[in-house]
């Protein structure tokens, strides 16, 4: 299960990248009808200009929602832990979501809050696949959690909780300048506010805990994928926004740098999200301290 978890979320990153090549390429109403394809469930149609795009992002989520659906009755059927089987369950109704959202981009021809929800939901099921190979992994199941107490303020959990937050602000931000629905200083603006808050995670990670490695691990990867990430939005933004303001359709650069910019973009938000998770197991300062709190209180009486 933990390797079929692991192929989900290899598959779903895929579909993220489908999803940008359609946006990318303003192919977002090449077919112009949903749930059927020119009237048909099951024909195939002509993969020429964008309806390849559309068409073939389709079938990739097809797909993704077929791997989810068996990934979510296999977790039902042999997990013996509520919480992972409820996780899956989770997986599933974020599918189906994304899928209805999806399809009511294509019905209201492609309204910017609704296409920015459906990027946005894309990359919370994203996470949510990867956290389920990380808790099906025999690393999460076998080992024995070093724990760690955390007593700086603010604690290093909220940090990656603030980093996620901080993060998803970015995603709408972007996705609404994609669907052209806001500006683009928001997003240029906002991105030095996720690479304080994300350097500022990763080096306390990285300082602090230097030998927990489940910690150490994805800080590195986060605070690596953001200079990426960062070097991608500004190559992004010359491509899109300096070069290509004029272009009668979208050129072969800027369809490059916001199809890898998406992707790595994807790859950030859920590092950073199994940051949180290690963090949450490895340094359970909210634990330390009711703990602690409690044999105050039982001292006092």
């Amino acid at each position: 299960m933990h390797r079929f978890a692991i192929f989900t979320a290899g598959i779903t990153l895929v579909l993220i990248v489908a999803g940008a090549l359609v946006t990318s390429n303003d192919a977002g109403l090449s077919v112009p009808d949903w749930p059927t394809t020119f009237g048909s469930f099951y024909k195939m149609p002509q993969m020429v200009g964008g309806i390849k795009y559309e068409h073939g992002h389709r079938m990739v989520a097809e797909f993704v929602g077929l791997l989810t659906i068996v990934l979510a009755v296999w977790t039902w059927r042999v997990e013996k832990r509520r919480w992972l089987k409820l996780l899956g369950l989770a997986a599933l109704g974020t599918v189906i979501t994304q899928g209805i959202l999806g399809g009511l981009t294509v019905l209201f021809f492609l309204p910017p809050a609704i296409s920015s929800a459906h990027a946005a939901v894309a990359q919370t099921f994203f996470c949510i696949a990867v956290a389920i190979a990380v808790f099906t992994g025999r690393r999460w199941v076998e080992e024995q959690p070093r724990v760690e107490l955390d007593v700086r303020r603010p604690t290093l959990f909220t940090l990656t909780l603030l980093s996620i937050f901080v993060l998803y602000v970015q995603l709408i931000l972007g996705a609404m300048f994609r669907h052209n629905g806001l500006g683009w200083w928001p997003h240029v603006v906002h991105a030095g506010v996720v690479a304080i808050v994300l350097s500022w995670t990763a080096i306390r990670a990285i300082s602090v805990y230097p030998n927990v490695e489940a910690v150490k691990r994805p800080a590195i990867a986060m605070l690596s994928l953001m200079v990426a990430q960062l070097c991608l939005g500004f190559l992004a933004f010359i491509t899109r926004v300096m070069w290509g303001k004029d272009a009668a359709q979208p050129e072969l650069p800027m369809v490059i740098s916001t199809v890898v910019h998406v992707a790595v973009g994807a790859l950030l938000l859920a590092t950073t999200v199994v940051l949180a998770i290690q963090v949450w197991r490895h340094v359970p300062v909210s634990f330390e301290e009711r703990v602690a709190g409690r044999e105050q209180k039982a001292v006092a009486v």
